[in-house]
């Protein structure tokens, strides 16, 4: 039998051994379900973790940001769950009160808030590769070696010439840590839902495919920002092709220039040497001369049918377009204009 110091001995053990589980349990359960994110603020916080990334650099972030409240917890939480060997880059959102196990799950699972990407009003490669990486994380750079890689391009069916056709703009969803070609992969799916079997359809009848239409699109939309009018200016253009006239749109000089500050295009201006100098060589230039919009494009296809073969900006300065059947009453609407520039002094 037990004598009676024994038992006191085993009683005050057994009670230190409760008092040490309850404690342990409390911990665990402390550092596993207690709130341990933005403690003290309500709104969420977006967490960049870049690729490569080691355990240490989200730590290091976390405790920078002052997302985390008790560093040593979410530490020891984070080696339970196998974080620290499975960090996954990404764009994660942070939201109030998270306990360290539901942040070490959301992170481990690499489940990412996905950005949105939006582009328009672009011009020339740059600033596509600017534009389109603006809210990813990799870099322009690396997106324009691509862009400007003809053996990249051509599996796509573009060359560098009219590769920008391939992207249309708007809004898309993605996820931040989005690779370079993973993104053209993206882009090319898009182009290949926007053009739908009846668009192709509308194109053959203008006896020019897809990029040929991104093309004439471009030059639309570069001589006019008013939506409701590109039908028209597209049916001018098609009228001259059809007749095989020479475009002679002002915007493929500025391009061919390489600059767009040009307000008043002069007869000098006319003369450069370039594929892209519509004044001089009739038919499309090789490619876009900015990236066509979806109004853009849809207005050649579904141009307005009418007589005209010539267009000048009205004096009024409104943005809008007279528009004439023969080059006499073309010259009285230009020379409206030319008054207006010379009134506004205007001469460049």
């Amino acid at each position: 039998m037990l004598t009676d110091k024994k038992k006191k001995y085993l009683l005050v053990g057994l009670v230190a051994f409760s008092v040490l589980l309850t404690s342990l349990s409390f911990y665990f359960y402390q550092a596993f379900f207690s709130p341990n994110t933005l403690v003290d603020r309500e709104e969420p916080e977006v967490l960049d973790i870049y690729t490569g990334s080691t355990f240490q650099q989200v730590l290091d972030s976390l405790i920078a940001r002052d997302i985390i409240n008790e560093v040593v917890t979410f530490s020891f939480v984070a080696k339970v769950m196998k974080y620290q060997d499975a960090v996954k880059p990404g764009r994660y959102t942070i939201q109030p009160k998270m306990s360290n196990r539901e942040l070490v799950a959301l992170l481990r699972s690499g489940r990412q808030s996905p950005v949105n990407i939006t582009f328009n009003n672009i011009r020339l490669p740059e600033e596509l590769a600017e534009k389109i990486t603006d809210n990813l994380e990799m870099d322009a750079g690396s997106f324009l070696a691509l862009l400007e890689d003809e053996a990249f391009t051509e599996k796509y069916g573009f060359d560098s010439t009219n590769i920008m056709a391939m992207f249309i703009p708007n809004t898309y969803e993605v996820y931040w840590n989005l690779g370079p070609i993973d993104l053209f992969d993206r882009m090319h799916r898009e182009y290949e839902k926007f053009w739908t079997t009846e668009r192709i359809e509308k194109a053959e009848k203008l006896q020019m495919d897809p990029m040929e239409v991104a093309t004439l699109a471009s030059i639309v939309q570069a001589e006019t920002n008013k939506a409701d009018e590109r039908p028209l200016v597209a049916g001018v253009y098609i009228n001259r092709l059809e007749r095989n006239i020479p475009l002679q749109a002002d915007p493929t000089l500025l391009y061919a220039l390489g600059d767009f500050s040009i307000r008043r295009v002069l007869n000098v201006h006319k003369e450069v040497e370039s594929p892209y100098n519509t004044y001089k060589y009739a038919g499309l230039p090789p490619g876009p001369i900015n990236l066509p919009e979806i109004s853009s494009l849809d207005a050649v296809l579904n141009h307005t049918d009418h007589n005209y073969l010539y267009f000048c900006a009205k004096a009024d300065f409104s943005g809008y377009h007279a528009f004439a059947t023969n080059l006499r009453d073309h010259m009285i609407n230009a020379r409206k204009y030319q008054n207006a520039l010379n009134a506004s002094k205007i001469y460049r």
